[in-house]
């Protein structure tokens, strides 16, 4: 659940998914509320693992922009050993209470110190990330033939839901940030889909990588009302918007689930690129 910035802010232009690691004061918001992020955000599919551990030549996996660990257990209960790094300390002693271990770093400054990993991913996070800087320092953490896999998932709600929500953010603050409910599925998937191929051409740029090769799965998830409220807060730029205006837009949106019988469903398209380390 991206927040992709509009063209021209923060002093971009163009493409804004050309630069969304300039808006990474977006993402120092999440540990404000760590246990409700851990709690609210969607896993991953199973296949996305599959694929992942098929083609790495181990079981050492670096996790980049860790979080909570949310990625990280999934990698744990298939026997793999997984090191965290992640910049927010808050986020970072999340991870470390639900037992995995990290250190506190960007990516694009942290030292390996000589280990080196069969696989390095990274689960909503490198679009925060400088692709080049960021490429170049899985460069020096991954053995030969180990593998960075960078992925996101794409949430759109169903129709309906998502009229509704868009009607309620109207009404309410017509400013706030993009999100699921404010525009096609198609649309988002493309975006996420210029994402890759932004890493992909990050890691060129910063050379010792193969040929990119991209993974995509849709799948969808019940959503209750309790739990779409509770998610929302946790996407992109939610938390800089005023605490009154959130209330009232979750209270719009937890009327808006109550019309359509108390649940819907959710969407999800997951994207992937992923390239060897020559």
């Amino acid at each position: 659940m991206t927040t992709l910035p509009p063209p021209g802010s923060g002093g971009t232009a163009g493409d804004p998914v050309q630069h969304t690691h300039a808006h990474r004061e977006v993402a120092e918001g999440f540990g404000a509320d760590a246990d409700r992020y851990d709690r609210a955000r969607p896993s991953y599919p199973a296949g996305l693992i599959d694929w992942i551990r098929a083609a790495s030549p181990g079981r050492d996996v670096l996790d980049v922009g860790a979080g909570t660990g949310i990625v990280a257990r999934l990698f744990q209960a298939r026997g793999c050993t997984v090191l965290g790094v992640e910049p927010d300390p808050r986020m970072a002693d999340a991870a470390r209470s639900r037992g995995l271990e990290v250190e506190v770093a960007k990516i694009e400054d942290w030292d390996p110190a000589g280990r080196l990993f069969d696989a390095a991913v990274a689960g909503q996070a490198w679009h925060w990330v400088e692709p080049v800087g960021g490429a170049a320092a899985l460069a020096r953490a991954l053995r030969p033939g180990g593998r960075a896999v960078l992925f996101w998932n794409v949430a759109q709600a169903e129709d309906q839901a998502s009229a509704a929500f868009d009607e309620v953010s109207a009404r309410v603050y017509a400013d706030a940030p993009a999100s699921p409910w404010r525009a096609p599925a198609g649309s988002l998937v493309d975006g996420y889909l210029r994402l890759c191929d932004k890493a992909a051409k990050g890691m060129a740029e910063a050379g010792g990588f193969g040929a990119p090769e991209k993974w995509q799965q849709a799948w969808d998830r019940p959503c209750t009302r309790d739990e779409w409220l509770d998610v929302v807060p946790t996407m992109g730029g939610m938390n800089r918007i005023p605490a009154d205006i959130l209330a009232r837009l979750l209270d719009g949106f937890g009327g808006a689930v109550d019309a359509l019988g108390g649940s819907f469903t959710m969407n999800y398209t997951t994207v992937a690129v992923a390239a060897t380390r020559s």
